[in-house]
């Protein structure tokens, strides 16, 4: 549209021009608004979308509900084409919220999302380019407050934060994508207790993981008890079964048996006489001597 008007402005100028100074401008002047006219005209008739983006077209202020894709697009050249982002963009919010208990805890989110392409239209014509500001940063952080307020310090602390990044996402959804804005996730990047609070945490933490390790300890005492006993189970049933099965005739039988084979050993020197219990009782044949 612009460049349509400034192309009629130039066409007259230069018929103006054209008709003072001919000696500049041979010819008949009219010859030259109309060029230069017609090439602004053609200009304009041609949109270019880049990635990522779609055309919101706009004729005299009124806002056309079909939008343009990526690419080049031949158009009424009165129609004025704008862009629009669709990517994926990020809104960052630093904020001080309430706790349950009233405590004040320091809160980074962020917020990535993109605009619906097919609403971008309606959210040109409602809100304009800056609904980050006018629309989802006002959203975002009276939600975070809203959700904050029902969870104790603790919860934004330790695993509740991922419960508490899932309320926001659902409080938030439906509000944007009735202003054409799409969602996609909730990301809680820092937490910052007073220390106070942080401390006590911690100290929590700690003693719980102490309580944890005293338990794994004993379990593991406990196995071993019972192995020790199991095993000293062993040795006396062991001990059982041997001495049931030596009887005072095995120890005789045991000891003639050894005597005999002393007896026809060629480099023995030794003894031999009975014992008062009646089995053999073997002496070195040299200490005997002395």
């Amino acid at each position: 549209m612009s460049a349509i008007l400034l192309g009629i402005v130039l066409a007259l100028i230069l018929m103006t021009l054209g008709s003072r100074f001919p000696q500049i401008f041979p010819g008949r002047p009219w010859f030259y608004g109309v060029a230069v006219f017609l090439l602004f005209a053609l200009g304009s008739a041609v949109a270019i979308v880049p990635a990522g983006h779609v055309g919101v077209q706009t004729l005299f202020g009124k806002v056309y509900p079909e939008v343009l894709g990526e690419g080049i697009h031949l158009i009424n050249p009165l129609i004025s084409v704008e862009n629009m982002s669709v990517r994926t963009q990020e809104v960052f919010e630093h904020a001080e919220v309430p706790s349950k208990e009233g405590l004040n805890v320091v809160l980074e989110v962020s917020l990535l999302y993109h605009v619906q392409a097919a609403q971008a239209a309606r959210l040109y014509q409602q809100v304009g380019f800056r609904y980050d500001h006018v629309v989802l940063a006002p959203q975002f952080r009276s939600t975070i407050r809203g959700v904050t307020v029902q969870h104790e310090a603790k919860d934004l602390y330790t695993s509740g934060r991922e419960l508490i990044a899932s309320q926001i996402t659902q409080d938030l959804e439906k509000p944007l994508q009735e202003r054409g804005l799409v969602l996609e996730r909730v990301l809680l990047r820092r937490i910052t207790l007073p220390k106070l609070v942080e401390d006590a945490i911690n100290e929590k933490l700690a003693a719980e993981q102490q309580a944890q390790r005293m338990q794994f300890v004993l379990a593991k005492e406990r196995q071993e008890a019972e192995r020790k006993r199991i095993e000293g189970k062993g040795i006396q049933d062991f001990q059982n079964i041997v001495s049931q099965g030596i009887s005072e005739p095995l120890l005789r039988w045991k000891g003639i048996e050894a005597t005999k084979i002393l007896a026809e050993s060629k480099n023995t020197k030794v003894v031999i006489v009975g014992g008062k219990d009646g089995l053999p009782l073997i002496l070195n044949a040299e200490t005997r001597g002395r």
